[in-house]
């Protein structure tokens, strides 16, 4: 099958530093030329996946301008349709309107999303003659908040299991970690009197905001506390720093204070053996398995009633049960049998 994935300009593939969704994109990429199927890029120029073609779509500079965000709409308008008898499958993890000049010709479509979805711009493309779109979702909950029509399906956001090492043997003073950005949803401070009310370490991992309301958050609520002992700061991380510190720690704490879409975090912290305590939002209920991958509570003192249970888990079981469903070869799998 010959497939054309697309994705907004602005960061290249895969990304140098933040880049959720063009990490995706490079890894279905990989996993779809490992299957035997030839691939094509509609990305960021600059880009580089081993195997793939890659199509320029607008230069590297995120965000992009006004003008280069419209410039790449009618690139990629140009592009799909000169090409719409090319592809067999359009993958498209960017713009909706991308698909426009072939959402009535019959080359297979997906869209997917993985972030709060435009309820209008999906109402209006329905509005249209359309033929195998099928939409997206990386979790039940996400596609449920939009009261959204046409054909739409739950998977899971992936990451690549072979990247992350299991541990089982952990030291006997294993930190807890908060891992995320450093904005007050996603709940570092909570994350901070979960550790220090059962007397343990604990190691915050992810940017900081640019924005003012989350610097003085952090300088307010998240600065004070660090201490570099017991409250730990090691900044931004990469996948070999993320695996370092998640396979090391007790359990990863995920407070969350909004409705996360999916929250990769988690199964970064599976793929290690690590489980997961989170607070029943969002995508939570559909990822963590209680007692096999981590607990799913309420409030704060939930969260701490929770780490004193966190022997019960079998961190082997818990990353085998993970890998089964968010692995990049399992997920890879099911967009290719969409359509079928």
């Amino acid at each position: 099958m010959k497939i054309l994935i697309v994705m907004d300009p602005g960061i290249l593939v895969p990304p140098k530093g933040y880049g959720g969704h063009e990490r995706l994109v490079e890894m279905f990429a990989k996993e779809y030329v490992r299957r035997g199927h030839e691939v094509h890029l509609l990305v960021t120029k600059g880009s580089y996946v081993e195997g793939c073609t890659i199509h320029p779509l607008g230069e590297e500079g995120f965000p992009p301008s006004r003008e280069e965000a419209t410039a790449a709409v009618w690139r990629a308008w140009r592009f799909i349709w000169e090409h719409r008898r090319s592809f067999d499958l359009i993958h498209n993890f960017g713009r909706l309107f991308y698909l426009l000049p072939v959402l009535n010709y019959s080359v297979k479509k997906i869209m997917t999303y993985g972030r709060e979805i435009s309820k209008r711009n999906i109402q209006y493309v329905n509005k249209l003659p359309t033929k195998n779109l099928i939409f997206t979702g990386c979790s039940t909950d996400l596609i449920s908040r939009g009261g959204l029509i046409g054909h739409w399906e739950t998977v899971f956001n992936a990451i690549d299991f072979s990247k992350y090492t299991l541990n089982v043997n952990l030291s006997a003073d294993a930190p807890l970690m908060f891992l995320g950005r450093i904005e007050e949803i996603k709940g570092c401070h909570t994350a901070i009197k979960v550790a220090k009310a059962l007397n343990r370490r604990l190691i915050i991992a992810g940017n900081r905001s640019p924005l003012t309301e989350e610097q003085v958050y952090f300088e307010q609520q998240v600065a004070p506390h660090i201490d570099g002992s017991r409250i730990m700061y090691v900044g931004q991380v990469n996948d070999e720093q993320k695996n370092h510190y998640l396979q090391r720690s007790a359990a990863l704490l995920f407070p969350i204070e909004w409705n996360e879409p999916f929250g990769m975090v988690m199964a970064e912290a599976m793929a290690c053996g690590t489980p997961v305590i989170a607070f029943r939002r969002g995508s939570v209920d559909e990822v963590v398995e209680e007692g096999i991958t981590g607990f799913k509570v309420k409030t704060m003192q939930e969260m701490i009633e929770a780490v004193k249970k966190i022997q019960m888990i079998d961190r082997q079981y818990c990353r085998q049960s993970a890998e089964e469903r968010f692995d990049v070869k399992v997920i890879a799998k099911r967009y290719l049998t969409l359509h079928k």
